[in-house]
């Protein structure tokens, strides 16, 4: 499958979903794909799908049967949610893969958006800033400095500061 037979999959799995805010889900997905641009069409069509399986009736075996690669299926699989499983656990196989790391940190800044937050409640904005925050901590150690602002500068520019005070606090020269 090519990029944009993956869209049309996404498009018909989120068709009717709608996220936090309101919007369309596919949204979503598209901003995370748009971020991971720069790294290649499999990493596309991985943002593409990556909360196919935990949202959705699709499962990872249905995405193969439709043509969907094993390493994208793969990478959907490393950062979906699994019952039971502990934060750490879930934490340790997405930083284990450059990649999944890489999606990771575009849904992170997608999620964390200023325009996506500014529609929230207080009490979700607030919960929600320190989960992401404190997930970036760990997600942004994972690979290198040059990939997350490639991803931040796409999806979500005023995480540029956060990187760059990250950036000076690690090399105080």
């Amino acid at each position: 499958m090519n990029v944009a037979e993956v869209d049309a999959l996404a498009s018909t799995a989120h068709a009717g979903q709608f996220d936090k805010i309101g919007v369309p889900y596919i949204e979503h997905v598209r901003a995370v794909a748009a971020g991971l641009a720069p790294f290649g069409d499999d990493l596309v069509m991985t943002g593409l799908l990556h909360d196919v399986i935990e949202d959705t009736d699709w499962t990872a075996e249905r995405l193969r049967a439709s043509g969907i690669s094993n390493r994208v299926v793969g990478l959907v699989e490393d950062v979906t949610n699994q019952r039971g499983a502990p934060y750490e656990e879930k934490m340790w196989r997405i930083t284990s893969s450059r990649d999944a790391t890489l999606l990771k940190v575009a849904d992170n800044a997608h999620n964390s958006h200023p325009d996506r937050a500014v529609k929230l409640s207080e009490e979700q904005r607030v919960r929600l800033a320190a989960k992401y925050r404190a997930a970036r901590d760990i997600l942004w150690h994972a690979v290198e400095d040059r990939d997350i602002e490639t991803i931040v500068r796409i999806v979500n520019p005023s995480l540029l500061d956060e990187l760059r005070e990250r950036q000076s606090q690690e090399d105080p020269s």
